[in-house]
């Protein structure tokens, strides 16, 4: 307790300074994300407070971050739209699956896997890091030209024939949920269908025409509409928010200049008295938990996000993570990972119940509390807390802000996000894979999948798919390295320091073998070859294992096999200095004893060169 009250003036300065800078970003977030400010806000007030109070890393500020944002935004809307578009009736699925989140991030760290976070390929992460930013510039160029889709009554009005075409399924699915025979009696259906109004068919159209419209690809698709429909108040007010942004920087860099933006173009709209669109009304008052999520829980709405979760749950840890790492390399301290998984994950978790979007560390509100100050886990709280009294005092205010000046804010937030030292690096990564005609680089190929499957098809599946790759080129690699250490291609081996005195009148009738590195499924084929390798005159074999540290199924039972074709040729087998681990995994499926005697195992080759003067003649 003394440790966190030790440096409270600090601290104060760091939170309240932090708290400052996470405001307009937990605003636009939340309206990135779909579920409106209010879930920023409630976002970055409990993941700040919670997860600097039960985490590991005491500089850590938390919240609302672009990549969890993005991925939520793609949760939001497909579970919207598989609710009739309709945002209220979504709400407890959606936040079920926040919740499951932050429990999978607590489990997380219960099971003590923080540690392995950082196992996860560059190129997956660059790649992740630069879709988030292309996502979110592209997804934020409509509202900066002040165009939204459910408006464009044009746009919306070619969706009618398939709103029509989805009440009409959803009557036919009622119907039938009631055991009515449609087939035989379509009277009840045409009833209904006669009760569907225009206004239900326009609701559905808006929903259908948001769906097109949703995402990078939605996006591009509706440029064009964008372009012809241009409101140039919003766009000079994303624009100024923009320039004000990059421009304060220069001046200075004391005073964040997000917020500057944000103040001074809604300041400018407001007194004014301009025409612009707002952000979504802020509720006052004090957040109320959404006790829906328990209630109305059913397993069968929650069981095809549960793989979402996961990734969210994944994602928040990574970001939190790096994030540590940074504050570490600051401060000079030492963050504890399982710990910070854990009050990522409560502070996710209790989010979820008062219905905020979930988040992370965040790496630029970090820095600005560390500068600011900040040294132990008050400064964190302090953040959380400052938000919760603008929430309170300030609601009907931050009401007013335009959403153009939010979605200016944003497109700075994806400028940065994105991995410029990936991109840099692209042109002088060595080009070790060859498609074709073309050489590549592979770690390039794996960054660049992941750049595009994240941005125009699926964040969750494009991680996914790019672990796959790089886990598969990774084993590739490896396997050739081991294939090329251990001489497999070759007969003529260099004769290792002991094996120098070795009796020349039995070279013929024994054969020395050297297997250098682990042998793994990435190199059992090259290891089969050694079989065909053998020469005739050869009636022993000697394996060096010395240097084979590692063994797994693949290579078990490649070795058997090899074995049993060297038993049937009647061909003796000796095994030197056979390690632990390999010795183990022989002695589980018995090839020690029943293929290799235990008086065959030798410690040191100098041991195996008297019992081959003993026991081996000279046939030539």
């Amino acid at each position: 307790m003394n440790k966190l009250f030790s440096n409270i003036k600090g601290d104060a300065f760091g939170g309240i300074t932090a708290g400052i800078v996470a405001l307009p970003l937990a605003l636009a977030f939340g309206v990135s994300s779909g579920l409106g400010p209010t879930a920023g806000l409630y976002g970055a007030i409990f993941i700040s407070f919670f997860a600097a109070l039960f985490g590991g890393t005491s500089t850590q500020i938390s919240g609302p971050t672009a990549p969890m944002t993005a991925v939520s935004m793609v949760v939001i809307a497909g579970i919207v739209a598989a609710n009739d578009g309709d945002v209220n009736k979504a709400l407890p699925v959606i936040l079920t699956v926040f919740l499951l989140a932050g429990l999978m991030q607590i489990g997380l760290g219960i099971m003590g896997l923080g540690k392995y976070i950082r196992y996860i390929p560059y190129p997956v992460v660059s790649g992740f890091m630069t879709a988030i930013g292309v996502i979110i510039l592209l997804t934020q160029i409509l509202p900066s030209l002040g165009y939204y889709p459910k408006e464009d009554m044009e746009f919306v009005n070619q969706f009618k024939p398939q709103a029509e075409e989805v009440i009409l399924e959803n009557i036919l699915k009622e119907e039938a949920g009631e055991g009515i025979l449609v087939l035989e009696d379509f009277k009840e259906t045409i009833a209904r269908a006669g009760e569907v109004s225009q206004d239900a068919i326009l609701k559905e159209s808006q929903t259908l025409a948001a769906k097109e419209a949703s995402g990078a690809l939605g996006a591009i698709k509706a440029f064009p509409r964008a372009i012809q429909n241009i409101n140039w108040l919003e766009l000079l007010l994303a624009l100024g928010t923009i320039f004000i942004i990059y421009g304060f920087k220069r001046i200075t860099k004391a005073v964040p200049s997000t917020l500057v933006a944000l103040i001074v173009m809604s300041g400018i709209a407001v007194g004014f008295g301009l025409n612009y669109r707002p952000i979504e009304e802020i509720p006052s008052g004090l957040p109320i938990p959404n006790l829906e999520i328990f209630t109305a829980f059913k397993l069968s709405s929650i069981t095809p996000y549960i793989f979402t979760a996961l990734t969210l749950a994944l994602l928040g840890a990574i970001d939190s993570l790096l994030t540590s790492v940074v504050a570490d390399n600051m401060t000079k301290t030492k963050h504890k990972p399982n710990k910070e998984l854990v009050g990522q994950g409560i502070g996710n978790s209790i989010a979820a119940v008062f219905g905020g979007i979930p988040g992370a560390g965040a790496t630029i509100r970090t820095v600005v509390n560390i500068t600011s100050g900040g040294k132990t886990k008050l400064s964190g709280m302090i953040a959380g807390v400052l938000l919760f009294i603008i929430l309170l005092g300030l609601g009907p205010i931050a009401s007013q802000i335009p959403a153009a000046v939010l979605a200016g804010i944003l497109i700075t937030v994806g400028i940065g996000v994105m991995d410029y030292k990936g991109l840099r690096a692209i042109p002088s990564l060595p080009k070790d894979l060859k498609l074709g005609p073309l050489k590549l680089s592979s770690e390039v190929l794996i960054m660049l999948i992941v750049l595009l499957l994240s941005t125009f098809w699926n964040l969750v599946y494009a991680v996914g798919i790019g672990l796959v790759i790089a886990s598969l080129m990774f084993m590739k690699k490896i396997g050739d390295l081991t294939a090329e250490r251990s001489d497999v291609e070759s007969l003529k081996e260099k004769a290792w320091a002991d094996e120098v005195d070795f009796p020349d009148n039995l070279k013929e009738e024994v054969f020395i073998k050297h297997i250098k590195g682990p042998l793994f499924f990435g190199s059992t084929s090259d290891f089969q070859q050694l079989a065909a390798q053998i020469p005739n005159t050869a009636r022993t074999v000697i394996l060096r294992l010395d240097r084979m540290q590692y063994m797994d199924q693949s290579g078990l039972y490649a070795v058997e096999d090899i074995l049993l074709d060297l038993k049937k040729n009647d061909v003796e087998v000796l095994f030197v200095g056979l390690l632990k681990q390999p010795r183990y995994m022989m002695e589980r499926i018995d090839i020690i004893p029943d293929f290799i005697p235990r008086e065959h195992i030798f410690e040191s080759f100098n041991d195996c060169l008297q019992w081959v003067k003993q026991n081996i003649e000279d046939n030539n």
